[in-house]
């Protein structure tokens, strides 16, 4: 898959921002983020255990949170 990323300098606009601006368009194209991810190939259902795995530690840490506001107010 290719992208095509282009940063046009703007008037009177230094380096340092035009290439904040480039590296903050990289990081919402999630650019690196897929190069790390299409380094090394995962099986699916390693994905799999990965993803459920990362949902029962966000689910566990609301539960916490939710746990300590009602002994708070309790």
């Amino acid at each position: 898959m290719g992208y095509h990323l282009e940063v046009k300098a703007r008037p009177r606009e230094t380096a340092e921002k035009l290439i904040k601006r480039f590296s903050r368009k990289v990081k919402e194209a999630r650019i690196v983020e897929e190069y790390r991810e299409r380094m090394y190939y995962i099986k699916p259902s390693a994905k799999r255990r990965q993803a459920a795995a990362r949902r029962k530690k966000v689910l566990e840490k609301l539960r916490k949170e939710t746990n300590k506001t009602l002994i708070r107010k309790g």
